[in-house]
């Protein structure tokens, strides 16, 4: 029982570190870098306290060189599936009346182990699983993660704090329970802090999960879960889970102790699990709380007002950074005319720098995309854009699979703002460029607010601000983050909360205190000190 009303450390971001030649932190992760690469790993599934290794494996491969084995993890069957949810739901009982500060002491540990002792082990494990550079892990998998652990503890507080107004005679309170039930957390492959970030958020507030990480992730998800273990996270609260997609998302959602879902993948994936929920909403105790962040296909436009040297570097780093891997990528842009020409000369000349290979060279700004699937769909859309008469590809354009899947930086300059690679989501290193006549400024708005059914992130250049006003109240629908004369990547916890809306989710944003007001169901508490003792009222007499 809490005697005390207590105050968090207060939260700040984590400090990002250089990697800069001849640092301890870029010594500390190549040689962890190193260690593990050549280390074979045979990753269980995590239920309860238990290790279970079911002898049913998947091999695992960095995907810059795809005939490397790493090791193997382990699949569960529809029977692990339901005793995960049973754990989870017996562990429940203690973990949803711990008193919150013990849960938020769990945590902020896991954020100093993640700062500390853990930084470079986790970082290397990114950069080999998921084939990040050393600047990409760090902002990633050390310094986001953190910033959740840590503003999300500072959120929770702050929800617990607010309360009603009472008057004479009577106490009002609200308390914030549990969900009634457990949350089926699904994470995705391109950010480790996301990993991190969607179970442990709703665990925070006191709720039970069951993790599905990405197939292409376990391999640094299994940090997450030492360090979580590290921090003194009691067995059951999060349990992990691999294994056939289908099988496992239908024997949770067919759980009437169904309560909820953290999602973030495609589009597809959500819609079809939105219509499951749907379907089988008789069947729950309560109304399941569904939130998810899927696609985009994100903008930058600029006036003609713009400095073109910044244009430049926005798309160079918002489109490529990390293979445009990234949900906020950049990945189509308005010109104007007048300054595409010089536009285009500093992207060629910044582009020409650029090297590619594995992330253990710190020299190389881009590595490979995840999958096979992934480079051949690249592929396809390059060698398409090649072969159309109303898109041109400018720059890059080159893949190759040999070793691992590496596809060219590539620029795709097109006379069509309805061209396919303007509307689709790729996710990889494609830019597609519109150029528009400079007098169209306002019509271009207008095409931009309309040419995609996502509207997650934009990005806007210009010096004048009349010109950013008008963009500002034009694309209001059409970006959940909205930058101006900066990238439309890069989002950081407590300072830009992240999410978008149309088919980009729910717009929840990941790392806010909105986002944990949906892993709690308020109960409102009256105290009436001297009760009525005569049921007529004054109008009576």
């Amino acid at each position: 029982m809490s005697k005390g009303f207590y105050q968090v450390p207060t939260a700040f971001n984590e400090p990002v570190k250089s990697y800069a030649p001849g640092t301890k932190e870029r010594e500390l992760t190549l040689n962890s870098f190193k260690e593990q690469y050549n280390t074979t790993v045979d990753i269980p599934l995590y239920i309860g306290g238990e290790e279970i290794r079911t002898g049913n494996t998947k091999d695992l491969f960095p995907p810059f060189d795809h005939k490397h084995k790493l090791g193997v993890y382990h699949e569960a069957d529809k029977a692990l599936v339901e005793k995960a949810i049973a754990t989870a739901l017996e562990a429940r009982k203690k973990w949803a009346t711990m008193p919150w500060e013990h849960r938020a002491s769990i945590f902020l540990k896991a954020a100093e182990l993640l700062a500390g002792p853990y930084r470079a082990k986790i970082n290397a494990a990114t950069m080999i699983a998921q084939a990040k550079t050393l600047h990409q892990a760090e902002i990633d998998s050390a310094c986001e993660f953190i910033d959740f652990l840590r503003f999300n503890v500072e959120y929770m507080t702050q929800i617990y704090s607010e309360q009603p107004a009472s008057v004479d005679g009577v106490w009002n309170r609200l308390e914030h329970r549990p969900l009634e039930g457990f949350i089926y957390a699904i994470t995705p492959f391109n950010f480790t802090a996301i990993s991190g970030n969607l179970p442990s958020a709703p665990a925070m507030m006191g709720n039970v999960v069951v993790w599905k990480p990405a197939a292409t992730q376990i391999y640094s998800a299994r940090v997450i879960v030492e360090v979580f273990k590290a921090a003194g996270l009691p067995d059951g609260v999060i349990n992990v889970v691999y294994g056939n997609s289908g099988m496992i998302t239908d024997t949770l959602l067919a759980s009437p102790d169904f309560a909820g879902i953290h999602f973030t993948g495609s589009t597809g994936v959500f819609n079809s699990m939105w219509a499951q929920i749907g379907q089988n909403i008789d069947k729950y105790k309560t109304y399941p709380r569904i939130v998810g962040e899927t696609g985009g296909k994100d903008f930058v436009v600029a006036h003609p007002s713009a400095c073109p040297k910044e244009v430049a570097v926005a798309l160079t780093r918002g489109a490529f950074e990390y293979q445009g891997q990234k949900c906020s990528a950049a990945s189509r842009a308005y010109i104007p005319a007048s300054l595409w020409n010089q536009v285009k000369e500093y992207m060629t000349a910044d582009l020409a720098t650029i090297k590619m290979g594995s992330p253990e060279d710190p020299s190389n700004y881009v590595s490979s995309v995840i999958t096979e699937a992934s480079f051949d769909k690249l592929a396809k859309a390059i060698d398409q854009a090649k072969a159309d008469a109303d898109a041109e590809v400018i720059l890059g354009g080159k893949y190759d699979k040999s070793i691992g899947y590496f596809i060219e930086p590539t620029v795709i300059l097109t006379t069509n703002p309805k061209y396919a690679t303007m509307e689709t989501e790729l996710f990889g290193p494609v830019l597609t460029i519109y150029v528009y006549e400079d007098a169209k400024w306002s019509e271009t708005l207008k095409l931009v607010d309309e040419t995609s059914i996502y509207a997650l992130t934009g990005a806007i250049f210009s010096g004048c601000r009349y010109a950013i006003v008008e963009a500002t109240e034009a694309l209001v629908n059409c970006a959940g983050n909205f930058y101006i004369n900066d990238k439309p990547t890069g989002a950081v916890v407590g300072q830009q909360p992240f999410g978008g809306a149309r088919a980009s989710g729910t717009n929840d944003k990941a790392g806010s205190i909105l986002n944990l007001l949906r892993w709690v169901s308020p109960r409102t508490i009256k105290e009436t000190f001297v009760p009525a003792t005569d049921y007529k009222y004054p109008f009576l007499g």
